[in-house]
């Protein structure tokens, strides 16, 4: 009998196992089929809403329209409506030149420009050394003012005019050039490779080592702890990182810089849209241990707010400046489509040790060192020897290492004649236009 009751308590439970089984899935078929129908309901009502416009417009339209620019707006204006701001669209153009700069298929000349805000033209920032632009003797300071047939002026921003000087390796280009003292001339310069640098060293008279770092790429790393070295040897007693303007493309990049100046510890951390925390990078034990500050400001972005956050948080370092532009997120490589357009969307926030963001607010500086108004129209004029906001930073630096500072007329005496290699001192991009990539 027992046994019989056995047998029958075991059928119960499986069947009401079987039961409860069947329930769940049919919750999470329903679920997902539901949430399916909207989905599908609402990408139907998407693609609908375009076809009745498209059809109002080719029916009524005065002008003739171009598809390829009307899918690359369509493209463009998909991204600015899904509520994230960091999100790019890549016209098939654009993201085949992006591809052949970074392939070394498709070069410049050898130059990294902003607008000038007064004349509209393309001022020249930083003539890359052994350039085509170098050898056919252009400065930083001079001014392109015609691309081809071209006014410069006419063009939408830098990134038009870095756009229009990139080709093909060995074809040439004609430049309608004015000098840094207003002569003008024509040159023609072909497209040749080059070795573009992305951090400049000083040693100052004070004893404090300046590095300018203009971008975060494959060999910013590398470049930054050949040049930290080397200033240490020279008996740096502190350090200033300009990251002015610095847009911290790849944050990897400024992971590894970071590395070589902190201690030990973990540098910072991506946040996934579920809350899950993933480590990006652990730095090992060699840190700088001279007294070290940032130089910041609006146009310090991404990977370069990473950075200083970094040598805040873990090395002790001071930010000198004004306010960071606030984009700390973590963005996806780019997605090809079959056109040869691409997007890149954001996939996380960016998260230092502590577990601390600082996407849409910023890095606060510690010591705040703005430009007034005319000293902002002087701007592309300042050099490492009288720009105001490095001698604050410079000041901060060597008042942290307990090395008396000069009058203010004395704070950035001239330079000693050592320069580190690491490329020429250039004075610093635009901040509101900032510096595009090597053109």
């Amino acid at each position: 009998m027992s046994k019989k009751i056995s047998v029958s308590v075991a059928a119960t439970v499986a069947l009401i196992a079987m039961a409860v089984t069947f329930s769940l899935t049919m919750a999470f078929a329903m679920n997902r089929f539901n949430g399916t129908v909207t989905s599908v309901k609402d990408k139907e009502r998407m693609y609908n809403k375009l076809a009745e416009i498209d059809r109002y417009v080719r029916a009524n339209a005065y002008y003739d329209i171009n598809d390829d620019t009307l899918n690359d707006t369509i493209g463009s204006g998909y991204m600015l409506g899904i509520s994230d701001k960091y999100a790019r669209y890549y016209s098939a153009r654009a993201y085949a030149e992006r591809q052949g700069l970074a392939s070394g298929r498709l070069m410049g000349i050898g130059v990294s420009v902003v607008r000038d805000p007064s004349s509209g033209y393309a001022r020249i920032l930083r003539v890359y050394e052994n350039s085509p632009a170098d050898e056919m003797g252009l400065q930083a300071g001079g001014f392109i003012t015609v691309i081809g047939e071209t006014s410069t002026r006419t063009m939408a921003d830098a990134a038009a005019m870095s756009s229009a000087l990139v080709g093909e390796e060995g074809t040439s280009v004609t430049l309608g050039y004015l000098t840094p003292d207003r002569q003008e001339t024509t040159v023609e310069l072909r497209r040749a490779n080059y070795t573009v640098t992305t951090v400049t060293a000083r040693l100052l008279e004070s004893g404090c080592g300046y590095l300018r770092v203009d971008a975060f790429n494959e060999s910013t790393g590398t470049e930054l702890r050949t040049a930290v070295d080397g200033l240490l040897q020279r008996g740096a007693a502190c350090f200033v990182f300009d990251l002015r303007d610095n847009t911290g493309e790849s944050l990897n990049a400024a992971l590894v810089a970071a590395d070589r100046c902190v201690p030990a510890g973990l540098l910072a951390q991506s946040r996934s849209r579920d809350g899950t925390a993933t480590d990006l990078r652990v730095s090992d034990e060699q840190e700088i241990t001279v007294p070290m500050v940032c130089l910041v400001n609006g146009g310090t972005a991404g990977g370069a707010e990473l950075f200083a956050n970094a040598l805040r948080k873990m090395g002790g370092a001071l930010l000198v400046g004004t306010n960071t532009a606030g984009r700390g997120v973590v963005l996806s490589e780019p997605q090809s489509f079959s056109d040869g357009s691409a997007v890149v969307i954001t996939t996380g926030i960016l998260l230092d040790g502590e577990g601390a963001a600082w996407d849409g607010t910023g890095l606060a500086p510690d010591i705040e060192a703005a430009l007034s108004a005319d000293e902002q129209s002087l701007y592309y004029d300042f050099t490492v020897d009288d720009d105001p906001q490095i001698q604050r930073a410079v000041n901060a630096a060597l008042g942290a290492a307990g090395i008396a500072t000069a009058p203010p007329e004395e704070d950035a005496p001239p330079q000693d004649g050592q320069d580190e290699p690491a490329g020429p001192d250039t004075g610093t991009p635009d901040a509101g236009d900032g510096a595009e990539p090597a053109a």
